[in-house]
């Protein structure tokens, strides 16, 4: 019950926060966006594999939005996310019938070989995707209604937010269900599962083709609200920051993936404000701690919190 209560709490000061402080609106919106692709991370997490390339999927979506808004004169936003969706989905699908055959380490690498071919090919073929400079995504209609830009990045928050609530929930039903106890299975005996007659690489292949998808859908998003889209978005050091964050808001929990992501985007802005070039010291430092005294990240801490002081409450 208190779960619940907290829940809701929290959706309604997300719900607010734009309306009282608008400022944060760009915050939040880069904060959920980015939550999406650490979702993607959590998902191969449960089954004991990490991907440090999955920012080939963020870039994928990125770009797939800025092309066909291009060639539509900027076309129509749900229109576009549905782009985004296939476009991630069929890269997730080809790349993953080869990463799915290896595993721990052998599976980050790969990823992460990918990831940076992707990155190369966005730089050098700058008549294609305006190399380094990126290009431009132009500002989409919603619903048939051409919005100013406060306009459209408001409407695009609460779409957001919406968007995250229901995949959360979509996840979480996922990982309950026997594809999703099949990813743990992966983790603790893969041998054994294939003595059941499941099929290993079937299962982690639907979980990689998911991450891609929910991945993409996050660099889409981050590409409308930023306007733009560049190789950036596929560099490895972006997903080494999806990584970071699932570690920060907890592999374990669904919830880590937004709560880590909040925590991040803040951290890091006022950070910035505050030590100018060092805010990387502050981030690494906040790891550290986080592996060391709570290695289920802020939510377990949190869980493990409140287990406490319901233990203390009851009589």
């Amino acid at each position: 019950m208190l779960r619940r209560i907290l829940a809701l709490v929290a959706l309604l000061v997300l719900v607010a926060v734009p309306f009282l402080a608008p400022w944060t609106k760009t915050f939040l919106l880069l904060a959920l966006a980015k939550g999406l692709a650490v979702l993607a991370v959590i998902i191969l997490l449960q089954a004991g594999q990490v991907s440090f390339g999955h920012a080939l999927f963020f870039a994928a979506g990125a770009y797939a939005v800025a092309f066909v808004g291009r060639a539509l004169a900027g076309g129509e936003l749900f229109g576009l996310l549905a782009v985004s969706l296939l476009v991630s989905a069929a890269f997730g699908l080809a790349i993953g019938l080869f990463v799915v055959r290896y595993r721990y380490i052998f599976f980050g690498m790969l990823n992460l070989a990918f990831s940076m071919v992707l990155y190369s090919i966005l730089e050098k073929f700058f008549h294609l995707t305006g190399g380094s400079d990126g290009i431009r995504v132009l500002r989409p209609s919603i619903l048939g209604v051409t919005l100013e830009r406060n306009g459209f990045e408001l409407a695009l928050y609460f779409i957001t937010l919406a968007l995250s609530i229901v995949l959360a929930a979509g996840v979480t039903r996922y990982l309950a269900s026997p594809l999703g106890q099949a990813l743990g299975a992966i983790k603790s005996n893969e041998t054994r599962l294939e003595y059941l007659g499941v099929s290993a690489r079937r299962v982690l292949l639907i979980a990689y083709v998911v991450s891609a998808v929910l991945a993409g859908l996050g660099g889409a998003i981050t590409a409308l609200m930023q306007g733009l889209a560049t190789p950036d978005y596929a560099f490895w050091v972006r997903s080494g920051e999806f990584v970071f964050i699932a570690i920060l808001g907890g592999a374990g929990h669904v919830a880590g993936a937004f709560v880590g992501s909040l925590v991040y985007e803040g951290i890091r802005s006022y950070a910035a404000v505050l030590f100018a070039d060092g805010w990387q010291l502050v981030l690494g430092s906040i790891l550290i701690l986080v592996v060391l005294f709570a290695p289920q990240g802020i939510v377990g801490l949190w869980q493990r919190l409140m287990g406490r002081l319901s233990q203390k409450v009851a009589p």
